[in-house]
């Protein structure tokens, strides 16, 4: 079944990607862009780089690639080493990627290429894309024993829960908390109480946070501990 696709123009001038047939879009009409770097990179990536370590980072929805792209931009400034999985089961075809407008916007040109090859790349293997980022695509979401690494950090993406909702249930929740190391982290735009209520019944301590501009609170929780 082919899925029809629209490149978008939202507030801060970064595209987003809709679904009109299902009225979802893959980031906030407010910005894209400023959404990522708030709620990914901001409060996500940011508090961890202090680590002396490798990171390892697992997105639930690569999408557009926004995220992963901000996340080079931060692991080839900060020569942070990253391994970056991300589950994507429905990835964008090279006419909708090749449209999307995120490295003028950034004015990241000079990752350009390497947005691009993120893009291309194959499922199911690490590929280098830089020096300080490689990255594996997977169709499927998998328990860490299917891992070499516990992840350190967890960017949850799936579509919203009035949309996607088996991504927001504590059976999803609990893998994700298998897939973290302890004192690992999941950050996600979403703040409502089911949510949050969900992420704490499989042993999260979680919190709220101001959210970007166009959302009041987003959430992130940290695992402290294996059940």
């Amino acid at each position: 079944m082919v899925v029809e696709r629209r490149i978008l123009l939202t507030g801060d001038g970064s595209h987003t990607v809709s679904i009109p047939g299902a009225g979802v879009t893959y980031h906030s009409m407010h910005g894209a862009a400023q959404e990522s770097r708030h709620i990914f990179i901001e409060a996500g990536l940011k508090p961890l780089i202090t680590q002396s370590r490798p990171l390892n980072v697992f997105e639930m929805g690569f999408g557009t690639g926004l995220n992963a792209l901000l996340t080079l931009e931060l692991a080839a400034g900060n020569n942070l080493a990253i391994h970056y999985v991300a589950a994507e089961p429905n990835p964008l075809a090279a006419e909708e990627y090749s449209m999307l407008n995120y490295c003028v916007v950034l004015q990241l040109q000079h990752l350009t290429p390497m947005f691009t090859a993120m893009h291309a790349a194959g499922y199911e293997k690490d590929v280098l894309i830089h020096p300080e980022f490689t990255l594996h695509k997977t169709m499927k979401v998998e328990t860490k024993t299917n891992w070499t690494n516990r992840f350190d950090l967890v960017y949850y993406d799936a579509f919203a829960p009035g949309d996607q909702p088996e991504m927001w249930t504590e059976n999803a929740f609990a893998t994700m908390f298998d897939l973290l190391n302890n004192d690992g982290i999941l950050v996600t735009y979403s703040s409502k109480g089911a949510v949050r209520r969900a992420l704490a019944a499989v042993g999260f301590e979680v919190e709220k946070l101001p959210g970007p501009m166009g959302k009041r609170e987003i959430t992130r929780a940290k695992k402290k501990y294996n059940i």
